[in-house]
């Protein structure tokens, strides 16, 4: 992925934005999504729980992505 920071480098607060607005595209909402707070120095991101239709859609748009 071009212009996205790499693994330990990644700050959370981007990457939530980043994940939110991507998957905002693809009609899909996570609320509980964030940075984790409870470890700032491992640069966690929560993605929280989800609805299982959701979680198929997310799947099909993974999916979809891979196949493009």
């Amino acid at each position: 992925m071009a212009g996205v920071q790499q693994a330990h480098g990644a700050d959370p607060h981007v990457a939530t934005e980043v994940l939110r607005s991507a998957l905002s595209q693809a009609g899909i909402v996570l609320p509980s999504l964030g940075p984790d707070p409870a470890s700032p120095a491992l640069g966690l991101v929560e993605l929280g729980r989800v609805r299982a239709d959701v979680a198929l859609r997310l799947a099909e748009a993974l999916r979809r992505d891979d196949t493009a």
